[in-house]
C-alpha cells in the first residue's frame, strides 16, 4: 500500500519524487521523469541573489514551460531577505512549492555559507524559514542532510524549527555534510526525524532499487523517497517502484527498443531546450548515464563525446542500438 504523500494543499500523485540535482534536474529531464511515473520533480537549485539571474543558466532553470502541477522550485543562499525576495519573485513566475536548499554538500555552495553548510548556524536556519514562509502565500518546503556531521547531527532539531516556522514537508538526505556521498546513507536519523515531527518527511539517499525503495520506508516510516542519482540514466525507476510497492512483483526490464525511444526523445529534449551547441554538450552526461552499465569499456561513450553536432548525436544512437540488435544484450 502505497502512503499518500500531501505538500500544502497539493496530494501528489504517488509518493515518489525527483530530487533537485544542479546540471541534471533541467526541465527536459523533470518531464521526462513525471512521465516515468514520478509523482513530483524539483527543479535545480535558483541562486537567492536575483540580480544573477540574467545569465543563461538561471533563465533555462527557471523555465518551467508545460509543467504539470505542482511546480516546485529550489532556491539557495543563505541571507533570509535574499531568499525571501528570491521566494516572491519565483512565486510570481509561477512556482507553486518553494523548496530551500539545505542538503547541498558542494564546496561551491557550502563555501558562500548555504547548502548544507546552514545547518552548523541554527540561530541562521531559524530566520531563513520564518523569512522565506513569510514572503509567499504557497507551501515552503526544507531539504536538508542529518547533521552538520556525524558528531552533530542536528536534523531533528532543525526539522521541529522547520514546523514551529510553517514549512510544509522535510526531505532529508541520509548523510552529514561532512559525509558528502561518500559511504553508505543512514536512515535511522530520519526515522526519528518523522517521529518528532507532523509534517511530511520524504527520505532520500541511496534509492537505486525497488527493494531498498521499499526498505527505506518501511524503516523510516516516511511518508514518500525523494531519488536523485538512481534516477541518472534510468527514468523508468520511479515506475518500477511504484509497481514493485504496489504489487511486490518486479517489472521487466525495458526492452531496447524502449530505451532507444526514451534516450532518443530525452537528446531531442535537450537539443530544442538549450540550443544545439549547449545541448549537445549537456547530452554527452546523459547518454553516459544511459549506458555506464553495457559500454563498460566507454569505447562508444568516447567517440559519442567527441561528437559536436545535434543530427550526429542522433545517427550515432540509432547505430549504437542497432548494433545491440544484432546479438548484444542491453543491461541498463
Amino acid at each position: 500500500m502505497l502512503p499518500t504523500a500531501n505538500i500544502g494543499p497539493y496530494t501528489l500523485p504517488n509518493p515518489l519524487i525527483v530530487a533537485p540535482m544542479a546540471g541534471v534536474t533541467d526541465r527536459p529531464f523533470r518531464l521526462l521523469c513525471r512521465r516515468m511515473g514520478a509523482g513530483l520533480a524539483v527543479s535545480e537549485m535558483v541562486i537567492a541573489d536575483s540580480k544573477l539571474w540574467h545569465t543563461r543558466k538561471s533563465q533555462t532553470r527557471m523555465n518551467h514551460q508545460g509543467e504539470p502541477e505542482p511546480r516546485s522550485v529550489q532556491i539557495a543562499g543563505g541571507d533570509p531577505d535574499m531568499l525571501a525576495n528570491a521566494a516572491r519573485l519565483n512565486a510570481e513566475f509561477g512556482a507553486q512549492i518553494i523548496d530551500i536548499n539545505m542538503g547541498c554538500p558542494a564546496k561551491k555552495v557550502c563555501n558562500k555559507a548555504a547548502g548544507s553548510a546552514l545547518m552548523k548556524d541554527e540561530t541562521l536556519v531559524r530566520e531563513i524559514l520564518e523569512a522565506v514562509v513569510a514572503a509567499v502565500d504557497i507551501p515552503v518546503t526544507l531539504k536538508m542532510r542529518t547533521g552538520w556531521d556525524r558528531e552533530h547531527r542536528n536534523a531533528p532539531l532543525i526539522a521541529r524549527m522547520a514546523e514551529d516556522a510553517g514549512i510544509q514537508a522535510l526531505a532529508i538526505h541520509g548523510r552529514t555534510r561532512a559525509d558528502a556521498y561518500k559511504g553508505e546513507a543512514e536512515y535511522d536519523t530520519i526515522a526519528e526525524v518523522k517521529s518528532r515531527v507532523g509534517i511530511p518527511v520524504f527520505a532520500n539517499g541511496d534509492i537505486t532499487s525497488p527493494e531498498q525503495a521499499r526498505h527505506v520506508l518501511n524503516h523510516t516510516g516516511a511518508d514518500g523517497l525523494l531519488i536523485g542519482r538512481g534516477a541518472q540514466g534510468r527514468p523508468w525507476i520511479f515506475r518500477e517502484i511504484l509497481h514493485f510497492l504496489e504489487t511486490g512483483r518486479h517489472l521487466p526490464e525495458p526492452p531496447v527498443d524502449e530505451v532507444e525511444q526514451v534516450l532518443s526523445e530525452h537528446l531531442d529534449a535537450l537539443h530544442q531546450f538549450y540550443g544545439e551547441t549547449m545541448g549537445v554538450r549537456i547530452a554527452r552526461k546523459h547518454v553516459g548515464w544511459y549506458l555506464q552499465s553495457h559500454d563498460e569499456d566507454k569505447r562508444f561513450r568516447k567517440r559519442f563525446n567527441a561528437i559536436d553536432c545535434a543530427l550526429e548525436q542522433k545517427d550515432s544512437i540509432q547505430q549504437y542500438f542497432a548494433g545491440l540488435r544484432n546479438g548484444e544484450v542491453f543491461a541498463a
